[in-house]
């Protein structure tokens, strides 16, 4: 049985967390904090906190055994998009785009 974390609303780019989660994804779960640990982006702190969540879930909504989980789906879709603007020369302006972001983390017993 699979269980899910979500963290919505993340303000960071889907497309940099999807860098972070192509490295955990089919990894067991203690290999993928332990990547996650060493990884040098803003992104692995936040996938890290995910996939404790979906650990904890997986805990406390059905007797799993831990150390036969593993990451089946690790995803980051893009969220709403803050617009702003940045005032430049002769009455124009820039605009700058805010991205969010939506992570889905999904672990799962492996059955060997």
């Amino acid at each position: 049985m699979e269980a899910v974390a979500r963290t919505r609303f993340v303000r960071i780019s889907a497309r940099k967390l999807r860098l972070v989660c192509n490295l955990i994804q089919g990894q067991k779960v203690d290999h993928a904090l332990s990547i996650l640990q060493f990884t040098p982006k803003k992104g692995a702190r936040i996938v890290s906190k995910a996939l404790v969540a979906a650990v904890a879930n997986a805990r406390d909504q059905q007797s799993v055994d831990e150390d036969r989980l593993f990451v089946k789906r690790a995803m980051a879709d893009t969220g709403p998009t803050w617009k702003r603007s940045l005032q430049r020369a002769h009455m124009h302006a820039t605009p700058i785009l805010k991205r969010t972001s939506h992570l889905t983390v999904v672990v799962d017993e492996r059955d060997s």
